[in-house]
């Protein structure tokens, strides 16, 4: 994946850090390749975190207000 590509989605964002880990977790990498795959995985990681910032302020709960149902942002806190 070109580094000014974005992730297609979360979940191929997933798969590839997943991925990286288990290369990484083998132990047997050169010193360089396993920079490589640990500056590749925390642009990976920031890449899904920002997605799922902008998931959630897309998030909207709908509340039942008499005869009304209106939309609410979403606050994690009101549980």
């Amino acid at each position: 994946m070109p580094e000014d590509q974005p992730v297609a989605s979360f979940e191929s964002g997933l798969q590839e850090l997943e991925q990286i880990v288990k290369e990484m977790e083998s132990g047997d990498l050169p010193l360089e390749r396993a920079l490589e795959l640990y500056e590749k995985g925390m642009k990976l990681t920031e890449r899904c975190r920002k997605q799922l910032e902008e998931a959630e302020t897309r998030i909207e709960i709908l509340v039942r207000k008499g005869d009304k149902v209106q939309a609410e942002p979403f606050r994690p806190d009101k549980a």
